[in-house]
């Protein structure tokens, strides 16, 4: 890969014929139309939260630099933003009006209503943009190593850039949109960002399984995307479908995992909701994330709940309790050892031997409490479970 520098492009330059599309949030062209700022290996634009945008046109009015610019050059005459569409969007939006500044006076204003000192330091900025030439591979690959002022790519971002075509531009479509009609009913699932690749990442992982390297690069050249739309949309009304209800706690888990593990079982929609609610009002109950998987599972796996466990100043008092019992009647203070008829049967254990374990089990309406306590050395309660 070869790189020129060049450092006689203005803001002014770049600017010319700049487009913004409000609904995809990116900017499209500058340089009259010489440039495309955001190519589809971009991420979109994340600036525009009136602090990072303000924050370049702050430096820029300041005399401040905001950092090298990369531009590859695609054709004759043609260019596109390798790195620095973030600040270019920034600037770009603001000449044209998009967001305020507030000066140092205090005063909010727009760049047409900036002071004409003001407008021609802005829009005379020379820049420092190196034009790169090379094999896509190189370029990509220069891509993913330079970051000089931005926020860094997540791993979402970088895949885009790496295996970008008609499979990226798609997805980018569908599932980074923040105007997406569906976009809330997803973010009842699903935790993230859009404009970060985040729900698209979700996405891939369920359709690919976790494999979602090999499969951006099996479908790299693909202009459909019905399947990765299709599976996506089946597994989040699956899980509407399943639970009557929406709770915080639903955001974020493996719904693709679920789904597949889960989806051929019959479930009452409306058992499994109620069965959730009496679950979230359960004292014992501490990881609430657990809940939904407990259910979907049949209610098998207890570990799912964290459920509380017995305080150490109980154990010992049970502990205390059953051994002086155990030794009076000259039997084992593990009641399972004491109804046996091997060498345990008689054994005392020591208190670190032992765990404490509920009498009835909590699975089955038995409380978290001294009363439904017991000890039981280590290999009788593990074998116990819910029995």
């Amino acid at each position: 890969m070869t790189t020129t520098l060049k450092t006689d492009l203005t803001i002014a330059d770049i600017v010319n014929g700049f487009t913004y599309n409000e609904l995809e949030g990116k900017g499209l062209f500058g340089w009259g139309g010489k440039l495309v700022i955001q190519p589809e290996y971009q991420r979109n634009y994340i600036y525009a939260d009136g602090k990072r945008d303000v924050a370049v046109v702050d430096s820029l009015l300041k005399g401040y630099p905001i950092g090298l610019i990369y531009f590859v050059k695609t054709a004759e005459g043609k260019y596109e933003v390798l790195d620095g569409q973030q600040r270019i969007t920034s600037f770009g939006r603001f000449v044209t009006d998009k967001f305020p500044y507030t000066g140092a006076d205090g005063r909010e204003r727009n760049f047409t209503s900036l002071p004409a000192d003001q407008k021609d330091l802005l829009l005379k900025t020379p820049l420092t943009i190196y034009i790169c030439e090379g094999k896509e591979s190189e370029i990509k690959e220069w891509f993913k190593t330079i970051n000089i002022a931005g926020v860094p790519l997540n791993e979402q971002e970088l895949l885009n850039a790496i295996y970008s075509g008609p499979f990226v531009t798609k997805t980018k479509e569908e599932f980074s949109n923040s105007m997406k009609p569906t976009l809330q009913k997803w973010k009842a699932y699903v935790r993230g960002n859009e404009k970060r690749q985040e729900i698209l990442r979700e996405a891939l992982s369920w359709v690919s399984k976790g494999d979602i390297d090999g499969y951006m690069a099996k479908h790299r050249f693909d202009a459909d995307i019905a399947e990765l739309k299709t599976y996506f949309t089946t597994v989040i009304d699956w899980a509407g479908t399943v639970f009557a209800g929406v709770e915080d706690e639903m955001c974020g888990l493996d719904w693709g995992r679920l789904y597949e593990t889960y989806h051929a079982n019959a479930y009452d929609p409306a058992k499994v909701w109620a069965r959730v609610k009496e679950l979230y009002a359960d004292e014992f109950v501490r990881n609430r994330k657990g809940i939904f998987e407990y259910v979907l599972g049949g209610e098998k796996d207890t570990r799912l709940l964290d459920v509380r466990v017995f305080e150490p100043k109980e154990t010992k008092a049970v502990y205390a309790k059953q051994t002086a019992t155990a030794e009076k009647k000259g039997i084992s203070n593990c009641p399972l050892c004491a109804i046996g008829h091997d060498a345990n049967a008689k054994r005392i254990w020591k208190f670190s031997e032992m765990d404490a374990d509920h009498v009835t089990p909590w699975s089955k309406g038995g409380a978290t409490d001294i009363k439904n306590c017991q000890m039981l050395c280590r290999t009788h309660n593990r074998a116990k479970g819910n029995r």
